[in-house]
């Protein structure tokens, strides 16, 4: 079957899902244990908001494959991706920096820059997609694969063999951790909850793989263009996803499965487990023509990363205004009212899904007026 490039909806969705999902887990509430599905896992294991950010990795990807402009030159492509690269990697470096001030023995205090985390969810997805576009449009499809896995066994090898003996998977002695250290400094590392122990989830060896999910979301978006719309299609995602799950497992007796990691047994689960899903997707949306309630997904995909940035800045601008000493608005609405009608994990959840819907109602006003922030 001829190539096509014709949109496919259940691709649109699956975007506005990663979108959603990334702000509930991001925006968990306050003043109770988070519910446990929201919450990622302490280190080694699984959980479903592990799911949340490789899947728009993927959802990258599959963008990708719809990127059919032709350039006069191959300057003009890498001055395309590169001037994208650089916008959301600086914008994701002055979200963190973010609001700029800070509240220090009763008076505001400038942010320094010389403590202001380098990485982070935006650079990761700007690294990704920088490094991403370039192997799939100057390799093949075949290359692509080979680049992956020589990606992965690569990582694995690094971290076993450049790590602390002993302590390879570990939070301080992995090499991931070593190479940000020595690369970074502590004080440009992410610091949970403001603490001592320097580890950054989203930092520079660990890209390695996540540039996996990119290239896996890539493939998947060309090979439904390629295939179209059937049983086919569908029955080959299922049967690849389940492959690599089985694969994952299998290797994480080894290699354990880790998103804070990054590992190669987390690349191949999550990219296994999008590709469950997006059959799901194409068998429901694109074969059975079940259209109801995607619109919803599609409001909040038209606009994803203007979105995500802005749920960001506002969860931060809510955390920063105080609404009387030591009390930020974001933990007084949990307490006076999430808290009281919900209370316990519950709570956090329905904060979540609020926020969420703030969020939404900011995207479907963007909608209504035709406005699509391209970054």
């Amino acid at each position: 079957m001829a190539t096509t490039t014709e949109r496919f909806t259940a691709l649109d969705v699956f975007r506005g899902m990663t979108i959603c999902f990334m702000i509930i887990v991001n925006a968990p509430g306050s003043g109770a244990n988070v519910w446990s599905p929201l919450d990622h896992a302490p280190w080694i294991g699984f959980t479903p908001t592990d799911l949340v950010f490789p899947s728009f990795l993927f959802a990258v990807g599959n963008a990708l494959s719809f990127s059919k402009k032709k350039f006069e030159t191959d300057s003009a492509f890498i001055g395309k991706i590169f001037k994208r690269t650089v916008i959301i990697f600086l914008l994701g470096y002055l979200m963190y920096w973010f609001p700029f001030f800070h509240r220090e023995a009763g008076s505001w205090v400038f942010n320094p820059l010389n403590h202001t985390r380098i990485m982070g969810v935006l650079q990761r997805i700007a690294l990704c997609y920088f490094f991403g576009a370039l192997i799939v449009h100057y390799c093949s499809q075949k290359t692509a694969v080979v680049i992956s896995v020589v990606l992965l066994l690569g990582y694995w090898a690094f971290l076993i063999f450049c790590g602390e003996p002993g302590k390879e998977y570990t939070m301080l002695g992995n090499a991931g951790t070593r190479l940000d250290i020595v690369l970074m400094g502590n004080d440009h590392l992410y610091h949970d909850k403001g603490g001592p122990i320097a580890f950054d989830p989203e930092g520079l060896l660990s890209t390695m793989t996540a540039i996996v999910n990119v290239i896996g979301g890539y493939l998947a978006g060309a090979f439904i263009q390629r295939k179209g719309k059937n049983y086919e299609s569908v029955a080959r995602l299922f049967m690849c996803g389940v492959l690599l799950i089985a694969v994952s497992l299998f290797w994480a007796q080894f290699f354990p499965v880790a998103k804070k990691l990054w590992t190669s047994s987390f690349t191949l689960l999550t990219i296994g487990i999008d590709l469950l899903l997006l059959g799901f997707m194409v068998f429901a949306i694109e074969i059975k023509k079940i259209k109801k309630g995607t619109n919803f997904f599609l409001i909040f995909g038209r606009n994803s990363l203007a979105i995500y940035l802005l749920s960001e800045l506002l969860l931060t601008v809510f955390q920063t205004i105080w609404v009387k000493p030591q009390l930020s608005f974001y933990d007084w609405i949990n307490q006076v009212f999430y808290q009281k009608i919900f209370p316990g994990a519950f709570g956090t959840l329905v904060f979540a899904l609020c926020y969420m819907m703030l969020c939404w109602l900011v995207a479907w006003v963007l909608d209504k007026k035709k406005i699509y922030i391209k970054i």
